[in-house]
């Protein structure tokens, strides 16, 4: 049997006008600024008028660790989301919106798959709404603004050696990891080292995601520290006045996007992905916002439940007062092979063996997610090639691990495949089990946090760091930023920092590479073993094959 592509899939839907999407979930039509007819920011006074009421229920979708074979994390939010609203729910999902890097290079898009996607799937995948380009633009502005202080006399006295603002662009491009700017002579500057990250990697992405309006954000983006003077103290944001101009460029971004599901259902797609180097979640204003407009509310957070889900527990919920009611983890039996030792070529045939070796990834994930008091339910992403036996030994698995797993096939069958989990995590939501709470208290000083993280979530037996990171860390800590969560970038592949070790590993060391404050943000940023805040593309990037067809529409897209 053939299927078609998700972007066949995609262009088949049946939309209605984004004004019908936002009437199920009470938003007027004056409170909607239409980007074209499917799509929609949501008004500053709409989200403001909002914030009183109860809350729905908050259901967090995350996945065991990343494989070639692919795990569904976010056809399984979408699936979820539409298979509440089927069962008579007032549901809406929020997801986070796709960077250029991966379309282009070898992740694809972040809409979702199959009869679970949100649409439309192509501008989602591409430009969209311009957020990423507007915090891409107020990054940058700053780095020139930086530059130009400097040139034009420094008055806030900026060691040249000691900027640590670096500028940012939505592609992956390993060439842009270590430049050297302002060559050519006295008229372009004072040359100096630095560098690219992708925008998800920065600060400006993940305030933008943790602002809760406007004034907090233009607060947060002068709270960032941009470099040191010659006396080591801090040189902020607003010291060199971008502040407001940057709050300007980002005004609009900060607005939630409405889009819809191919079953029509409300869906809020805003903020940034990449939780292997940034917190990778959707925004607070749009997960708070959609938590006072419907009963549930589906969210994902990035790559495996290592990663994305601690981050959410950890940063976002921490600080923006949430709490989920229940946490869906998804696995698949082709992900269970492959942690099992099969090769992906090798994934069609049955191995019942192969699954039972690969579980205890899956199971290590179910014990984290546990530890921070939420209820657990696996979703079974089906393939069309998992066999009975297969499926049943994972959910034996899952049971002996005090938890459930249930088959959900929304990737063929939209709202129908996806009943079960629905109705199931409906009940665990409505019953109220969840006792969240995070895994370290603010007061924890920071290298006692990154070991925590270490040790009681990625299973390490040792945290190794410099004495020059360790010294960073305390004196972070006297100039008042101890009291902040960590984000850990970290290969997303593996609970370990070597990508190649599947399953889960014990008796393996965190090296802490690099450390950095996100002042603004909130956070503290500890760089383990090799990852990277600019990817690269691979040998063989997707870009090679996405292209207009005869009929001008676009192809290649996944």
């Amino acid at each position: 049997m053939t299927y078609k592509s998700d972007i066949e899939i995609a262009r088949e839907a049946k939309m209605q006008p984004i004004q019908e999407i936002g009437k199920k979930l009470g938003i007027p039509e004056k409170d909607l600024l239409p980007f074209g007819h499917d799509k929609a920011k949501v008004s500053a006074e709409f989200i403001a008028s909002k914030r009183s009421g109860n809350d729905g229920k908050l259901i967090l979708v995350t996945a065991i660790n990343p494989t070639p074979a692919g795990e569904g994390k976010t056809t399984t939010t979408v699936g979820l989301g539409d298979g509440l609203n089927a069962i008579g729910k007032k549901a809406m999902v929020c997801i986070r919106e796709a960077s250029l890097g991966p379309c282009f290079g070898m992740k694809g898009g972040a809409a979702g798959g199959g009869y679970a996607q949100v649409v439309p799937m192509e501008e989602m995948n591409l430009h969209f709404t311009g957020d990423f380009h507007a915090i891409t633009s107020a990054h940058n502005l700053l780095s020139a603004m930086i530059d130009n202080h400097i040139y034009w006399g420094n008055e806030q006295d900026i060691d040249q050696r000691r900027v640590a603002w670096r500028r940012v662009v939505d592609m992956n491009d390993r060439a842009l990891r270590d430049i050297v700017t302002s060559l050519g002579g006295v008229s372009n500057g004072f040359p100096r080292q630095s560098g690219f990250d992708i925008t998800v990697a920065s600060e400006v992405m993940a305030i933008l995601c943790l602002a809760l309006d406007i004034n907090d954000l233009q607060k947060r983006l002068g709270d960032i520290i941009v470099a040191y003077r010659r006396d080591r103290s801090p040189v902020y944001c607003r010291d060199i006045k971008a502040d407001g101009a940057m709050t300007v460029l980002l005004s609009q971004a900060m607005q939630p996007n409405l889009v819809q599901t191919l079953e029509n259902n409300p869906a809020f797609v805003h903020g940034g992905p990449f939780a292997n180097i940034a917190h990778g979640c959707n925004s607070v204003v749009a997960t708070t916002t959609a938590l006072k407009l419907a009963d549930y509310v589906v969210t994902e957070a990035g790559f495996g439940a290592d990663l994305g889900a601690e981050k959410f527990m950890n940063i976002k919920c921490r600080k923006a007062g949430l709490a989920p009611s229940a946490v869906v983890l998804v696995a698949t039996v082709r992900a269970m092979k492959m942690n099992g030792g099969i090769a992906k070529a090798d994934l069609g045939a049955e191995n019942v063996a192969a699954v039972q070796a690969g579980c205890p990834n899956l199971g290590r994930h179910i014990e984290n997610l546990k530890s921070f008091g939420v209820p657990v339910v696996v979703a079974v992403n089906h393939f069309v090639t998992d066999t009975d036996a297969e499926i049943k030994a994972l959910q034996d698995y899952v049971v002996e691990q005090g938890s459930e797993a249930i088959v959900s096939k929304h990737w063929e069958h939209g709202s129908k495949g996806s009943e079960a989990l629905a109705i199931r995590v409906a009940e665990i939501a409505d019953a109220g089990l969840a006792n969240f709470a995070p895994i370290y208290p603010d007061e924890m000083p920071l290298l006692e946090k990154i070991e925590t993280i270490a040790k009681r979530i990625y299973r390490a037996d040792e945290v190794i760091a410099d004495q020059k990171i360790v010294a960073q860390l305390k004196q972070w800590e006297e100039q008042g930023y101890g009291h902040l969560p960590v984000c850990m970038a970290k290969t997303q592949y593996s609970f370990s920092t070597d990508p190649n070790l599947r399953g889960a590993p014990t008796g393996h060391s965190v090296p802490v590479r690099e450390v950095r404050l996100s002042a603004g943000a909130g956070f503290i940023v500890a760089i383990c073993g090799e990852i990277m805040t600019m990817p690269g593309l691979p040998r063989v990037p997707s870009a090679e094959s996405i292209m207009l067809n005869d009929e001008g529409q676009i192809e290649g897209l996944f």
